[in-house]
C-alpha cells in the first residue's frame, strides 16, 4: 500500500494541474484572478495538498504567481511582450553563438553535451517541467561561453528568464518537445564540425519558430480572455 499511494497521489495532482491549466488558458479564470486552495479544493472535490502541488507546478509554468498577502493569482501573458523577447533572443544568440564556435573547447563541448543529456532526460520525466527552462537555458549558454562575451551573456539570460513560461508553454501545449530535441541536438553537432553558418541559422530557426508557436498560443489565451 505504501507504494501505491505515492501514484495514486501524483495522478490526483496531475489531474488538478490539468483542470486548472485548461480554466487559465480558456479564459475561465481570468488574469489576475485570485485562486483560493479551499475553493479549489471544494470544487474539485480534493483535499487542499495536491491544489498547492498543483499550483506550484502551474507557478513553474508561469500561469500562476504568488503574492505576499494575496496568495496564488493567474497570471497575465502578452503577445507582445512575447514577440519582443524571442525576436531580441534571434538577434543576439546566434551572433554570440557565431563568435563563440571557433572557440569552444572540447571540455566546454562535452559540458553542452551533458547538459543536453540532462534536458532530454526531463523533457520524458513527468512533473519535470519546472527544470525545462533552467536546462534549456543553461544548455543554450554553455555554447555561447567561447564568445567571451559577459554583457551579452547577462542580456542573453534576462531574455531567458523572462520567456521561460513562454518557452514551457509552447513546449507542453503545441507538441514542441519532439522538434526542439532533434534541433537541440543537430545544434550540438553542427558546433562540434565547426559549422558556423549552418549552426547560427538553425539557432535563429529553432527561436522563431518557438516565437510563432507562443504568439499563436498567447493570442488564443487572450481572445479567451476578452
Amino acid at each position: 500500500m505504501s507504494q501505491v499511494s505515492p501514484i495514486i497521489h501524483k495522478t490526483r495532482t496531475q489531474l488538478v494541474v490539468e483542470v486548472l491549466r485548461e480554466k487559465i488558458l480558456s479564459g475561465e479564470i481570468k488574469a489576475g484572478e485570485p485562486l483560493r486552495q479551499s475553493a479549489l479544493a471544494s470544487e474539485l472535490n480534493v483535499s487542499r495538498i495536491p491544489v498547492r502541488e498543483a499550483l506550484l507546478q502551474l507557478e513553474a509554468e508561469g500561469l500562476v504567481k504568488f503574492e505576499a498577502h494575496k496568495g496564488a493569482t493567474a497570471t497575465e501573458l502578452s503577445v507582445e511582450q512575447a514577440s519582443e523577447l524571442f525576436e531580441l533572443r534571434a538577434l543576439i544568440e546566434p551572433d554570440l553563438l557565431a563568435k563563440s564556435i571557433p572557440n569552444l573547447t572540447e571540455k566546454q563541448l562535452d559540458a553542452a553535451e551533458e547538459v543536453l543529456s540532462q534536458l532530454e532526460s526531463a523533457f520524458r520525466s513527468e512533473n519535470a517541467v519546472n527544470t525545462w527552462s533552467e536546462l534549456n537555458t543553461l544548455y543554450h549558454a554553455s555554447l555561447y561561453y567561447g564568445a567571451n562575451r559577459p554583457q551579452a551573456m547577462e542580456v542573453v539570460k534576462s531574455l531567458n528568464t523572462n520567456s521561460d513560461r513562454y518557452i514551457r508553454l509552447q513546449l507542453l501545449l503545441t507538441g514542441g518537445i519532439p522538434r526542439a530535441e532533434t534541433e537541440h541536438r543537430e545544434l550540438l553537432n553542427l558546433c562540434k564540425a565547426g559549422n558556423v553558418e549552418a549552426a547560427t541559422e538553425l539557432l535563429r530557426n529553432h527561436i522563431l519558430h518557438a516565437k510563432d508557436g507562443v504568439k499563436t498560443l498567447v493570442e488564443e489565451y487572450v481572445n479567451n480572455q476578452n
